[in-house]
């Protein structure tokens, strides 16, 4: 997949096709009027193995009446379409297309068998009654479910979109804003064919990314964001499989760990009913920070040809938006790297305790996981690509061994009430000083718990509340 879909980053000395590759220099490869791909979108049904000086006679002479139909059916959906900043229907046709495809190992997707099911079903299971003895939240799984690759997609798109959009609006935005008002309503069709090629653009390619993800995660919680429906802890058995296939593991264990994991996932974002809000929140505010170069957008809108939509693609995938280092996107991006890292190293704690004294395996497959993060695995490289943020793995290591600290020196109970408030918790400085946090005098927080109840109780009743919310905002701080 690009490195770069939403031009985030500034380009190599030699830029990247869509795909990941190096461009021809010869003036080959997607963006560059190559003629096996004439509109500089990848994938169109039916239209590999052209060649020719003439890509509209490469295009027509050598498909068959059903292939050019299709083709025209999807490049009529790339003009005509008029929604959000993203395509999400030909994202979900992209990445359907990708699983289809198959992983670069040979496998492909498979339908999930009764034997499959019933195995993550008690799976998941035994891991949530292991998991009662080392948390104190209860259980956040009220069903268990085993996804084809497939499945996956479908069932994680809406939160896709929910993390995709606000980046993918405030670029198509600028689109608009760079042309002076009065030439606004002149460009207007130039600006609504930009519109439409930008969300097919956006959207092939975050189709084609969530399509490459589907083939690598384990369940729904890989990136340490709820991606699934709320209370379903799911496995994809395919790639649990997959996963275990060269580490000398029982497949059993290997299932058993993967859902310990999953299921202690599902209890955190189904007790902390903030946190999804807060995760979430931080994307959008980094969002909201994205500036674009008007230079380069001001450049690409005045040699725009709008018979050669694939310019539009090179613009945006050699640096036209570049985010800038403002305190505001440091803020929001800090704000999101804590709150992930707390998240994973809070279930990689309460994973290991369960899994330790069962598991022959735990400390080998928690290493490998760990590992994998740390080298800035799939789940990272998807993230960071989708919305332009690179997360920091060491971090979890950190907070891992913080959550581990809080649990000897204050209990199950004493550790995971730390989930209350979002004041409650850890700060980056304490992740660079766990000792010092764990070992801190533990703060009252009960005349703040009361205060906030007085002011939702105010609101709520429709009656002014005098008091002053920040008075005990500093509480555990």
């Amino acid at each position: 997949m690009s490195d770069t879909p939403f031009g985030f980053g500034l380009p190599p000395e030699e830029p990247e096709d869509g795909d990941g590759k190096k461009k021809d220099p010869a003036g080959g490869g997607q963006g560059s009027g190559d003629p096996q791909n004439p509109f500089g979108f990848g994938g169109l049904p039916g239209m590999g193995g052209m060649g020719g000086d003439n890509p509209f006679a490469a295009m027509f002479g050598s498909m068959n009446p059903n292939d050019l139909g299709a083709a025209f059916q999807q490049l009529g959906q790339m003009l005509s379409y008029e929604g959000g900043p993203v395509n999400w229907d030909m994202a979900k046709d992209v990445a359907r297309q990708t699983v289809a495809q198959g992983t670069s190992d040979g496998t492909k997707d498979a339908s999930v068998s009764a034997g499959e099911r019933s195995a993550v079903e008690e799976a998941v299971r035994l891991a949530d009654h292991w998991l009662d003895g080392v948390t104190s939240l209860p259980s956040g799984a009220t069903t268990a479910v085993a996804w084809s690759r497939a499945e996956w997609v479908e069932a994680t798109l809406p939160a896709w979109k929910q993390l995709v959009d606000p980046v993918a609006e405030r670029v198509g935005a600028a689109m608009g804003d760079v042309l002076p008002e009065e030439m606004q309503a002149m460009a207007g069709p130039l600006i609504g064919m930009m519109r439409s090629m930008g969300g097919a653009m956006f959207g092939q390619q975050i189709g084609q990314a969530v399509g490459v993800l589907a083939g690598e995660v384990t369940g729904s919680t890989d990136i340490g964001l709820p991606l699934g429906p709320v209370g379903k802890a799911a496995l994809l058995p395919l790639n649990v499989a997959a996963f275990g296939k060269d580490l000398s593991v029982d497949e059993n264990e290997v299932r058993l760990y993967l859902a310990l994991r999953e299921a202690a996932h599902q209890r955190l974002f189904a007790h902390v009913p903030w946190l999804r809000s807060h995760l979430f929140g931080a994307v959008e505010g980094y969002a909201r920070g994205i500036t674009v170069d008007t230079s380069k957008l001001e450049e690409a809108v005045g040699g725009l040809d709008p018979s050669n939509p694939e310019q539009l693609q090179e613009a945006l995938q050699q640096g036209m938006f570049q985010p800038e280092e403002t305190p505001a996107q440091k803020a929001a991006l800090a704000r999101l790297e804590t709150a992930l890292a707390l998240v994973e190293g809070w279930v990689d704690a309460v994973v290991h305790e369960a899994a330790k004294p069962r598991l022959t395996s735990a400390d080998a497959l928690r290493e490998t996981l760990r590992r994998r993060r740390a080298s800035g695995g799939p789940a990272e490289q998807t993230f960071a690509t989708l919305v332009g943020m690179q997360l920091r793995p060491r971090r979890l290591r950190d907070a891992a061994r913080l959550w581990a600290s809080l649990t000897d020196a204050r209990g199950h109970e004493g550790r995971d009430g730390l989930w209350e408030h979002p004041d409650m918790l850890p700060t980056a400085a304490d992740l660079d000083d766990p000792d010092g946090f764990v070992h801190r005098e533990q703060m009252d927080f009960s005349e703040l718990d009361k205060m906030l109840g007085e002011a939702a109780s105010g609101s709520a009743d429709g009656k002014p509340n005098l008091k002053k919310d920040d008075e005990g905002d500093e509480g555990g701080k």
